[in-house]
């Protein structure tokens, strides 16, 4: 996602190996271990979304407030984000959605001990726990910046080798622990991940219980959809529950701001303000 952690040559690297509506209930895992917990109504919008490693200024929000782009992830904690984020407070959050925006809640947390991302790695032996006290962090951060309970948290886990058991079984172990979480919490679960590793070991999982029930597919094939290259079956994260990063490191300028990001198409959940 843009630079925030790697330079655009590693990330092609690491790739290489490895409207708004408003509905009830959407995106939540049909085997999550919370299945019994009451939901606020899930807000979802449908269009172009972008990311970029920093919140934009207020005012750069809103001169790119054109109609192009109708939605913005935000990096909202994490020991590996790779940005600080000096604009986005709560008082942003607010002003920004008070613009028309919706914003889309990223979390970055502990990454693949066989993956190229971050310095904070997992470790099987405590997986479970560490996803258990970062998702806790994750809605802290999501909370103080006025985003509600029944917004989702998308957790950005980097491209890594799925092949190798081990790995995958503890970043499996923490995903479910952290996702576990977040539905205790009220919160839904989204998980951002590279079709040719961290996001297809979430979509061909044969275990489904508390993975994530939203999923956001980097596959930089320059498409707007999330349909025609979806890389899985086509009733899987169905109902808004899917997004897609298709261009990377694309410099634009809008209202005389000009800021890197990454395009995403968006059918999916977003943040719950005001």
């Amino acid at each position: 996602m843009a630079d925030h952690r790697q330079s655009k040559k590693r990330r092609y690297i690491s790739w290489g190996v490895a409207g708004a509506v408003v509905v009830a209930g959407g995106g939540i895992a049909a085997t999550t271990s919370m299945a019994a917990t009451t939901w606020p109504a899930q807000k979802t919008y449908t269009g172009r979304a972008f990311d970029t490693c920093a919140a934009p200024s207020l005012a750069a929000m809103k001169a790119w407030h054109t109609g192009f782009y109708g939605a913005a992830a935000v990096y909202i904690g994490g020991k590996n984000r790779g940005c600080s984020q000096p604009n986005l407070t709560a008082s942003w959050v607010k002003s920004v959605s008070t613009v028309g925006w919706k914003l889309i809640p990223l979390y970055v947390g502990s990454q693949p001990s066989c993956g190229s991302g971050g310095s904070v790695k997992i470790s099987a032996s405590t997986a479970a726990s560490v996803g258990k006290s970062e998702a806790d962090d994750a809605v802290a951060k999501a909370s103080a910046l006025g985003m509600k309970a029944g917004s989702p948290i998308f957790l950005d886990m980097e491209a890594y080798d799925i092949t190798n058991t081990s790995c995958n079984n503890a970043v499996l172990t923490y995903v479910r622990a952290f996702d576990k979480e977040l539905h205790a919490k009220t919160y839904r679960t989204g998980y951002y991940g590279f079709t040719s590793s961290s996001a297809k070991a979430i979509a061909t999982a044969t275990d489904k219980t508390d993975l994530p029930g939203n999923l956001w597919y980097a596959l930089w094939d320059k498409t707007n959809t999330t349909t025609s290259d979806w890389p899985w079956g086509s009733t899987q994260f169905t109902n808004h529950s899917r997004g897609h990063q298709y261009m990377v490191n694309s410099k634009e300028s809008r209202g005389g701001y000009t800021i890197t990001v990454d395009r995403d198409a968006w059918d999916g959940p977003v943040a719950i303000t005001g």
